[in-house]
């Protein structure tokens, strides 16, 4: 998949409101722990025998 995998508008308003600037560099790296997370649900959710992969499946 290309492209970020997150809303980067509303990630930098976050940190904007936390009196931070956001380097454009942040969207790669978000998009990355997004990416893993999922891939890691993803089997979470084949090891349990389903193809809906649910809450519970991302490690937080």
């Amino acid at each position: 998949m290309k492209g970020p995998l997150v809303v980067v508008s509303k990630v930098k308003q976050f940190i904007k409101e936390a009196g931070m600037n956001t380097a454009d560099s942040t969207k790669h790296a978000l998009t990355e722990i997004v990416k893993n997370a999922c891939l890691k649900a993803i089997e979470n959710a084949r090891i349990d025998g389903r193809k809906t992969v649910m809450d519970r499946d991302f490690e937080i």
